[in-house]
């Protein structure tokens, strides 16, 4: 029974215009008295060259923080980190049961242990097909196909209209790994009505389809059996089914699997726990593998995207404990590039390459299917559950606008989330943006959360560019100059040096105690240092000068 105030909304708050740290809700109530569902909470991975120092980046939940008492669930698509990851992080601010199906639900268990979080957060596994009553939520999960087991779209009811979010998937006839593809399932959802359509925009702008993982089994197979030398093999770790194919496709050629990677061991053993991989072929520690004949091993890594901790990028570098690649050996990209990562990955193949490594990828050959859908699943979507409303959302605002421009000529009225924090109302009436919550990044630098906006990437990142000058003044109690200043300057050349310390001096010479207070003398000294270098050098390094006093 709905009230006069009644309305369901959409917020965004992570994976809108961008490719990861997926985060968003959905509301119902008056404004007043809103219950809110969270669907996935996962992360954005570091660059190093725009934020130096952070592995992950999570978005920011405090408006949700702020209602805490208010949110009844953290519903959980499907297991990859950029829908996962942010849990241990931002479950504390939520403190709300957590729902995911078994497979998932190991994984979330696993993140939540290594937080210290596990008795603390309630998660619950539910069964694919298996339905929630949520307040004024009921929510069915939905099985779809992805590149990972159990991935599920959520059917949200509310009195107000349903809503089907997708999260990952792509049409998949043979999945090698869990059920095909059930249109039956999903056409049964547009028979009984849909109003809202929250869907995949990853590969709006890809023709045709994304291909089965079938179908990289032979060719993946017959490329192997061309190598004489040591074969590593990358791929998304999460991707249970490419490692089964890659493990099979080894053991056909007469080689035996090394799991080279701490995710790719894990993503492994929670398979099997949860009843998948059950004729997986029987691996070797990674450094036992180092001592067998080069054409009878194949190691299994983690590091597809360059990452700078993960296996191959240690591999590439010459610093991995046991692994070691040459000159006959061969690495096989089994993945695509994530936008956003293409400078980390090229740079990671040239590393190989320098070593007399061949590198092979999806470019050239057939190696690696998407598990996001292209367009001619997408407009199969669209014919099966006809929805009134579309919300493309999961991909770059490129891709955003491309699914929309296909939604809309499919005859579905469209709304892009233009950025994290618009909210949407969906029912009564016509959708609309109704409000603009705050909104933003949370840096996990360590094991600190720290805003974006208080600029430790930023100051970081001027450190790398121009280095830092410190400059240490000495003062007596009248105020005047009582010893040499002490400079300290990293990342500086010596022609710059020479002419900070010439500065200082001057500086120095020209200072009036009585005239000059201590924060005058500090910001004259900072400005001639800073200037100097500048004009020696053509940088402005980061200038701190403090005073000591005798």
């Amino acid at each position: 029974m709905t009230k006069a105030q009644d309305e369901l909304v959409f917020l965004p708050l992570g994976g809108s215009g961008e490719i990861g740290m997926n985060f968003n809700a959905y509301g119902y109530g008056p404004p007043d008295d809103r219950k809110w569902i969270v669907v996935d909470c996962g992360v954005l991975f570091g660059r190093e060259g725009s934020v130096p120092g952070v592995d992950l980046i999570v978005p920011d939940i405090g408006f949700l923080e702020e209602r805490r008492e208010d949110v009844v669930a953290l519903l959980v698509t499907h297991g990859h980190e950029d829908h996962i990851g942010a849990i241990p992080h931002l479950w504390p601010a939520l403190r709300c049961p957590i729902y995911a199906t078994p497979f998932t639900a190991r994984l979330i268990a696993s993140k939540l242990a290594e937080a210290e979080l596990t008795g603390k957060a309630k998660l619950h596994a539910v069964p694919p097909g298996g339905t929630l009553t949520l307040g004024p939520f009921e929510a069915t999960f939905v099985p779809l196909t992805h590149s990972i087991p159990e991935p599920s779209a959520l059917l949200i009811r509310t009195p107000l209209g349903r809503v089907l979010h997708t999260g990952d998937w792509k049409i998949d006839e043979q999945p090698i790994i869990g059920p095909g593809f059930n249109r039956s399932a999903l056409e049964k959802i547009g028979d009984e009505g849909l109003l809202v359509l929250t869907c995949d925009s990853t590969n709006a702008l890809v023709a045709g389809a994304s291909g089965s993982e079938e179908s990289v089994r032979a060719p993946l197979t017959e490329l192997i059996r061309t190598r004489k030398g040591r074969v590593a093999v990358t791929a998304f770790a999460s991707n249970v089914a490419r490692l089964d194919t890659v493990a099979k496709a080894a053991k056909k050629c007469g080689r035996t699997v090394a799991l080279v990677g701490r995710a790719m061991k894990k993503i492994v053993e929670a398979a099997q726990n949860s009843g998948y991989l059950k004729d997986f072929p029987e691996t070797v520690d990674e450094e036992l593998a180092a001592d067998m004949p080069a054409s009878k091993v194949l190691y299994l890594c983690t590091g597809s995207q360059g990452e700078p901790r993960a296996a191959m990028t240690r591999i590439a570098s010459g610093d991995h404990q046991s692994l070691a690649l040459g000159p006959g050996d061969t690495v096989i990209f089994s993945s695509r590039i994530i936008p956003g990562n293409e400078l980390g990955i090229f740079a990671l193949q040239n590393a190989l390459t320098a070593l007399g490594v061949e590198v092979l990828t999806a470019e050239d050959h057939l190696v690696h299917v998407s598990g996001h859908p292209a367009q001619d699943e997408l407009k199969e979507m669209y014919r099966l559950v006809r929805p009134k409303i579309a919300i493309p959302v999961h991909g770059e605002l490129r891709h955003q606008s491309a699914h929309a421009r296909l939604a809309k000529a499919m005859g579905v009225k469209t709304v892009v989330p233009g950025v994290d924090g618009q909210m949407l109302r969906l029912a009564p009436g016509p959708v609309e943006a109704i409000d603009e919550v705050p909104f933003g990044r949370i840096h996990v630098d360590g094991t600190v959360l720290v805003g974006e906006g208080e600029g430790l990437a930023r100051c970081r990142r001027s450190l790398s560019f121009a280095g830092i000058i410190a400059v240490t003044l000495v003062l007596d109690e009248k105020f005047r100059v009582a010893a040499e200043p002490a400079l300290v300057m990293e990342g500086i050349p010596d022609e710059a040096r020479e002419a900070v310390r010439e500065a200082v001096e001057n500086t120095l010479k020209r200072y009036r105690p009585k005239r000059d207070g201590e924060a005058d003398l500090c910001e004259l000294v900072r400005r001639a240092a800073r200037g100097a270098a500048d004009d020696a050098w053509g940088k402005k390094p980061i200038t701190r000068v403090v005073v000591t006093w005798v």
